[in-house]
Formats: C-alpha cells, structure tokens, sequence
C-alpha cells in the first residue's frame, strides 16, 4: 500500500510478530470502510447529474462510470470480508501461535496488501473519472437548457 501506516512494505513482514500485523489488518478495515462510503457518495453523486442528461453519449458515460464504481463496492465488501477474516486469523494466532501456519498466514497478508493497494488505485481512478463527468454533464448539459429557453 501507499501510505507508511498503511503498509508492512516498509517493514520486513517476516520480522513483524502477529500483533502487528493484526493492528495493520484493522488499519485496513477501517481504510476499505471509509472507501465504501466514499463510493456511495459517489455514486449517489452521479444519481443526481443523471436526471440532467440529454444525450445518448452522456448517458453511455455515466452508465460505463456508475458500473465502474458499483464493481468497486462489491471488490470492496469482498475485501472487507477478507480482512475480517484475516484478522481473525491473526487474533488466533496470537492467542495460540501453534493454530496456524505462520508461513500461510504471512502470504495471505502480502496478498490482501497487494489486492487494497490495487483497489485504491483502482477506486482513485474511478473517482476522477466520476469527477470528469460530473463536470462535463454540468458544462455540456447545461448548454442543452439555455438553447431551449
């Protein structure tokens, strides 16, 4: 991931004991849930420049956006379901550090890093991309109602 609270890259993982990548898991959870609130915005965002459009193409961009975005939140439930999972796994392990393999659970970490890190990116470029349009349905749209009026 990008940030430096936000990832084990900047630590040797190997090196890091269960507590503290249980404590970066829960970092996670809380990032992935302010993501899908920020989509929901989004996306109630988009609802409401869809009432204004009046042209096909407009329409297929919004359309293309707001499929864009509702993949992003069903990524984003699976991820957060994953991290909750992992964080499980992780609160048994330092209860029990015999319960799992360390060496499983150590991937499974790297990978639900790389995935959010992909995720972010992902969401980042979504959200421009909503802004991007929001922005060109106000100005073309717009131009629509006063040549009518």
């Amino acid at each position: 991931m990008e940030n430096s609270s936000g990832t084990s890259k900047d630590n040797d993982i190997e090196n890091m004991d269960w507590q503290a990548l249980f404590i970066l898991a829960e970092h996670w959870k809380s990032d992935l849930l302010f993501y899908r609130d920020d989509l929901d915005f989004l996306h109630h965002l988009l609802d409401k420049y869809f009432i204004w459009i009046t042209k096909k193409d407009d329409l297929e961009k919004v359309s293309k956006t707001a499929r864009d975005m509702l993949n992003d939140k069903w990524e984003c439930e699976a991820l957060v379901e994953r991290v909750h999972k992992h964080s499980s796994h992780l609160a048994n392990s330092i209860d029990d550090s015999f319960k799992y393999d360390g060496e499983i659970l150590r991937k499974e970490h790297k990978q639900l890093e790389d995935d959010i890190a992909l995720f972010i990116k992902k969401v980042r470029k979504n959200r421009t991309q909503v802004f991007a349009v929001t922005e060109h349905l106000m100005d073309n749209e717009k131009l629509e109602y006063l040549l009518k009026d």
